[in-house]
């Protein structure tokens, strides 16, 4: 007599507890596609948003214009954000007064912690898919072991057990392990491929503190407008 061993049979067939497991996994992969697709456009629109300002940056404009154009828009670059921070308190601190020193250093640590809040929301969800990366394969194991022990102990009862009756309980439960693998494979991929990026975004951002920093300390402690 012929089994029906379809990938919908098996899981209709499987016990609840290895349902609720499959349950669970499908619901967080379609999570993680979730993060991957947003992350993948997000991080497509930051890059570019950094490569534009940077450009505008090194093209020569005077930094009061930039200061005056990144101050007024609501949806800047990290960059352009950072640049921001650092030429506000380097403003704030030479009408003050304060030593060339002072001025520097308050609009380098003005960037500084632009630049962690920057990071932080630019590696927004992307310890979600390690986690589901790292769990998901043990949450599939523990199904397809539950899976097993559950049918197994359906057969107790049984006078001869052959492979034709221990197939179907051994299917069902190996179907949770399969979909374990199947949300935590493109997790950990996607989420190597994130790392990459955020630190090269996170290289350039610091390369141009770096960068900025030399041209405010060439201006630092002089009252006209920092130019280049």
């Amino acid at each position: 007599m012929n089994q029906d061993f379809s990938i919908i049979t098996l899981v209709m067939q499987a016990g609840l507890v290895v349902q609720l497991v499959m349950a669970g996994l499908l619901l967080t992969s379609l999570a993680s596609w979730t993060v991957i697709f947003g992350k993948v456009f997000s991080l497509r629109s930051l890059r570019r948003g950094n490569d534009d300002f940077e450009r505008e940056f090194w093209s020569g404009k005077n930094l009061n214009d930039l200061y005056s154009a990144a101050s007024g828009k609501a949806d800047s670059a990290p960059m352009e954000r950072i640049f921001a921070s650092g030429m506000r308190e380097f403003l704030k601190l030479r009408e003050r007064r304060q030593e060339a020193s002072a001025q520097l250093d308050g609009a380098r640590r003005a960037m500084r912690a632009s630049l962690q809040r920057e990071l932080d929301v630019i590696e927004g969800n992307v310890g979600f898919l390690a986690s589901v990366g790292s769990v998901s394969p043990y949450v599939g194991l523990f199904g397809t072991v539950w899976g097993i022990m559950h049918a197994f102990v359906g057969l107790a009862n049984v006078q001869q057990v052959t492979l034709a009756t221990v197939a179907p309980g051994i299917a069902e439960a190996l179907v949770a392990t399969a979909i374990g693998l199947f949300a935590a494979i493109p997790a950990v991929v996607a989420y190597n491929r994130f790392a990459r990026d955020i630190d090269r975004i996170a290289i350039q951002l610091e390369s141009f503190i770096e960068e900025f920093s030399n041209i405010l300390q060439r201006n630092a402690g002089q009252p006209p407008a920092p130019g280049r």
